[in-house]
């Protein structure tokens, strides 16, 4: 399918620009097709090449694709470089930005979205490292039904945001109410969210009764989907395998119509 890039600018209630990036679908002499949308947030260092073709991806298969600027409290929207200063930079603006104002962006998002005459109403959100704990975060909005969150950051250890006083583990039971579905994906090597860290994430998810699915894929390190700078750690195959587990959950919730929930479904217990 093909894809139109374009940006839009809004202003936030801190006064500064976000810029949202936007890749979509295209059809052509179907000027009016109207297509579900998913929110892409990116890692540290804002939206760089790699994010912006993992965006790509996701809109060449039918979906509206907005990618948040969110670093606008300090900086501009070009993406910070993959170099020790980008890093350096990148960790400490991470912290340093409020975390109202990660949750501002998601609802600036999905404001722009509606008001554009293409988009059905649904929404979903993903992305990486960072990306992977503001697409948790995202699905707390009421009109965002799924989430796949790729070695999602500083969920298990509470530490995004100024303060580092992030509530995102202890409000997933909001998911549960709200009857959203999350996908978290791992590698077994990530150094950044420990096995003890995965655990906790888990087991706390499990008893909210959330709607999940846990991978955790043997031997693949932090941020191996990223397909430029990865110091060695992109997998394309394993990324290739993880993208079918987001392309389903998509297709499913945000494609289909499922009418009202009835729920009481009992599974039989014969093989």
């Amino acid at each position: 399918m093909l894809i139109t890039e374009s940006f839009h600018d809004v202003t936030t209630s801190y006064g500064t620009i976000l810029r949202l990036y936007s890749f979509h679908p295209n059809i052509p002499n179907y000027p009016l097709a109207r297509f579900p949308a998913v929110i892409v947030w990116s890692e540290i260092y804002q939206v760089t090449g790699p994010v912006s073709r993992f965006a790509k991806k996701i809109a060449s298969d039918g979906f509206i694709v907005i990618c948040p600027s969110i670093y606008h409290n300090f900086v501009g929207p070009e993406p910070l470089a993959y170099d020790v200063k980008g890093t350096d930079d990148g960790n400490k603006y991470k912290i340093e930005k409020p975390l109202e104002s990660y949750d501002e962006d998601a609802k600036l998002a999905i404001d722009y979205l509606e008001t554009l005459k293409t988009f059905n109403g649904k929404v979903g959100s993903t992305g990486m490292c960072l990306g992977g704990h503001l697409a948790f975060r995202t699905a707390f909005d009421n009109r965002v039904s799924a989430a796949v969150c790729f070695f999602a950051t500083d969920i298990h250890s509470h530490s995004l945001g100024k303060g580092m006083n992030d509530d995102s583990l202890i409000r997933s039971a909001e998911l549960k109410r709200k009857n959203s579905e999350i996908i978290l994906i791992f590698g077994t090597l990530d150094n950044h969210v420990p096995p003890e860290g995965r655990d906790l994430i888990r087991k706390t998810l499990r008893d909210q009764g959330v709607d999940f699915t846990f991978l955790e894929v043997n031997g693949a390190q932090h941020a191996f989907v990223r397909d430029e700078s990865s110091k060695g750690r992109y997998d394309a195959a394993i990324t290739s395998a993880c993208f079918g587990f987001l392309s389903e959950l998509f297709e499913r919730r945000l494609k289909l119509d499922y009418g009202e929930y009835q729920g009481g479904y009992e599974v039989e217990n014969v093989c």
